[in-house]
Order: structure tokens, then C-alpha cells, then sequence
């Protein structure tokens, strides 16, 4: 069993900054791959970037452009995803997900198939 804790969300104005994290507690292993994931408003829930927990292996939707940065700290369990230049359209909920898959896998899959999922983090872009 493993419990993912978020942290990091909130509002910001166009432009500006917002740094998520993810704590991964529980029975994890330095193979599992780690994702961010969001639901925006009219679209369906979509991939940004994976990572595997013990680092390398980055995958990132063609739409981030260098925007936002996924990364791990192995010896906590702990992603993050810095995101910058954040866009009103970039609102909505984002999520933390671990899987047992390689990170591509997991990120070109079916996201109803990932093992664990946390909570949701709320990111507002203001205009």
C-alpha cells in the first residue's frame, strides 16, 4: 500500500510560479515511476510529466515547452513539479501518481489502469 500526499497548490497570476510536491509513504520501490497528472475545465485528464522515484527516465507532454520541471528526491519519496510562466488555461486540478510501469508506460496508458493516485492539488491562474 502506498499514500501519496500532495502539497503546493493555490493562486497565482499569469506569469507567476507555483511549486507541487508529492510524498510517496508506504511499501514503495526505487522502481516505481511517479507523475503529474491534470484535469482542466472541458478536458479530459492528461498527463504532464513522469519521472521514476530513484530519478531518471523524464517524460514530458509536448505541450509544457520547458514551462514546467518534474523532479525526484529519492531518499524521501518526494517529486515535484515546478511550474512557471503559469497561463490562465493552465487552471485546474492536478494530480500525483505512482505505478509500478516505466514512465512512459504509465504516462501513454490508460490513467484509470495507474495503481495510486493522490488527493488533487487546485492551481487558479488569475488572468
Amino acid at each position: 500500500q502506498i499514500q501519496l500526499a500532495e502539497s503546493g497548490g493555490g493562486s497565482v497570476q499569469a506569469g507567476g510560479s507555483l511549486r507541487l510536491s508529492c510524498k510517496a509513504t508506504g511499501q514503495t520501490l526505487s522502481t516505481n515511476s511517479m507523475a503529474w497528472f491534470r484535469q482542466t475545465p472541458g478536458k479530459a485528464r492528461e498527463a504532464i510529466a513522469a519521472i521514476y522515484i530513484g530519478g531518471g527516465s523524464l517524460w514530458y507532454a509536448d505541450w509544457v515547452k520547458g514551462r514546467f520541471i518534474i523532479s525526484a528526491e529519492k531518499f524521501t519519496n518526494t517529486i515535484y513539479l515546478q511550474m512557471n510562466q503559469l497561463r490562465p488555461e493552465d487552471t485546474g486540478v492536478y494530480y500525483c501518481a505512482t505505478d509500478r510501469a516505466d514512465p512512459v508506460t504509465v504516462v501513454t496508458g490508460d490513467p484509470r489502469s495507474i495503481d495510486y493516485w493522490g488527493q488533487g492539488t487546485q492551481v487558479i491562474v488569475s488572468p
